[in-house]
């Protein structure tokens, strides 16, 4: 009999508990609190934070920050990482103070016909080897130890200037790694005024440097040749050497970091693919003051919310697993070229392989509260779920409206997304890239108090609605059919 009755009771219990699960709805209800998502955008997009520049003490004190809450909420370390942080070799380089350039005695001018894009005070000379596009085919047999490879600039196809400037730094890389003593490309894209390029240049640079001080800094030139007539001076002469001079130009290794943290999922088998909600916390720090006499771009919309809304989900997520592990992730260097992105996607923490979704979360503006914008929403299999979250907090999920600004290879999805992991963009609302968006887009006006927060809290709440429909569905996410990255990601995952 006593068998008996404590069975009933077992199943009673069971019962008790079948009843009194929370649906998804519940769950996000019950942790997206409007004054939460107030007090962390305040802290993170305050003066005192000086706009979170990339390489900046305020930065890391940002990161502290961020790392405690995802501490505090239950998020863990990931293996692998140190503590919450995944350093990210960044280096600082100021603009030369003046440079000469000179190639079978013809002398250039810097700014006015060359650009110094890479590199360290000193003086260089030394052979001259052509190598096309100074890409890695063009390496193949070639002796250029200790010479100065000259190459055009780009690969031939793109006239994109973000692109370009990929390549550029790929074979930066490449002619590193084979010994040259310094690389000069040959610009001819008329897409991008040169004066445009020059105040690219000529300012304080950071960029990714995975050798750090272990490994030589060679100089790199961009040589104006809008015409071809310095490529065809180059192949004419007999004798080719060159020899570069460059002073005032310093380089100093920054203390950036990626903050990473983890929940793992509850399902014995779907806790092994891992959905990755992602953002960058760097803006650009302090610049040109305003008509106001601010000079302080607190970055909210770009990208305190983004930030706020990965916290958002890793405590609504700590708090409530989902079937699926979940890896929040934090970037640094974003404004800078996606730098903290890249450095994670090329040097995964958790494989690339077992990241199922990158659910990435950056912001210029709003100019629609009834609405979220999705870069890349029709590209996936999860649209229909980010869909009805938003449906279901009285607001409607529309894809990018604004194609001609390219941004979905503007954020740090891309980052993922060239690896083959699907990767949209959860965006405020906006139907156009206009005066609205403009306003406060890399504006000293960006400021906590100038953003309607009963919006924010929907957004939120979609956001972290729709990450639990991911999170938990029976079949994992995936590029719709078609898509330029659906064969990358059939790659990626071994579904050939």
């Amino acid at each position: 009999m006593k068998k008996f009755i404590k069975s009933l009771s077992l199943i009673g219990l069971i019962i008790v508990s079948a009843c009194t699960e929370k649906t998804d709805m519940e769950k996000m209800m019950d942790t997206v609190n409007q004054q939460t998502i107030k007090d962390h955008i305040y802290f993170i997009a305050s003066d005192e934070l000086k706009g979170r520049n990339t390489g900046s003490p305020e930065i890391l004190e940002a990161a502290d920050y961020i790392a405690t809450q995802l501490e505090t909420y239950g998020a863990k370390p990931v293996e692998g990482a140190d503590g919450y942080f995944q350093s990210v070799p960044l280096r600082k380089k100021s603009p030369a103070t003046s440079g000469s350039f000179s190639y079978a005695g013809k002398n250039f001018n810097l700014n006015d016909d060359f650009l110094i894009v890479d590199g360290k005070s000193g003086t260089y000379e030394g052979e001259v080897v052509y190598l096309e596009y100074g890409q890695a085919e063009d390496y193949e047999g070639a002796d250029v130890k200790g010479k100065i490879v000259f190459a055009k600039a780009g690969d031939g196809n793109t006239s994109d200037r973000r692109a370009i400037l990929r390549l550029s730094r790929a074979k930066y890389e490449l002619a590193r790694q084979n010994g040259a003593a310094g690389l000069v490309e040959f610009y001819n894209s008329p897409a991008t005024p040169w004066a445009q390029l020059g105040f690219t240049f000529n300012r304080v640079n950071i960029t990714l440097d995975p050798e750090g001080d272990d490994k030589e800094i060679i100089p790199h030139l961009w040589l104006k040749d809008l015409n071809n007539a310095n490529q065809r001076f180059m192949m004419t002469r007999s004798l080719k050497r060159a020899s570069l001079t460059i002073e005032g130009m310093v380089n100093e290794m920054t203390k950036d970091k990626n903050i990473l943290a983890m929940v793992e999922g509850t399902d014995p088998e779907l806790k092994k693919e891992v959905i990755m909600f992602s953002a960058h916390y760097d803006h650009i720090g302090v610049g040109r003051p305003n008509a106001e006499g601010d000079s302080i771009y607190n970055g909210t919309r770009d990208n305190a919310i983004g930030t706020v809304t990965v916290l958002s989900a890793a405590e609504n997520i700590a708090k409530y697993p989902m079937k699926r592990s979940a890896l929040f992730v934090l970037f640094t260097g974003e404004e800078k070229g996606l730098l903290g992105s890249r450095y994670l996607a090329d040097n995964p923490i958790v494989p690339n392989e077992e990241i199922v979704f990158c659910w990435n979360s950056d912001n210029g503006g709003y100019n629609d509260t009834t609405i979220s914008t999705i870069v890349g929403l029709e590209r996936t299999t999860a649209s229909q779920f980010i869909k009805d979250a938003n449906e279901a907090v009285g607001l409607e999920a529309i894809d990018d409206p604004a194609g001609e600004q390219g941004l979905f290879d503007r954020s740090d999805n891309v980052s993922f997304a060239r690896k083959g992991i699907p990767a949209p963009t959860y965006s405020l609302g906006f139907r156009a890239f206009d005066a609205e968006i403009m306003k406060y887009y890399h504006q000293a006006g960006d400021n906590p108090e100038t953003v309607d927060y009963d919006y924010l809290e929907k957004f939120f709440k979609s956001y972290v609605l729709a990450s639990r429909m991911i999170g938990n569905a029976p079949e994992r996410p995936f590029w719709v059919e078609g898509d330029k990255y659906y064969d990358t990601g059939k790659k990626l995952y071994g579904m050939n």
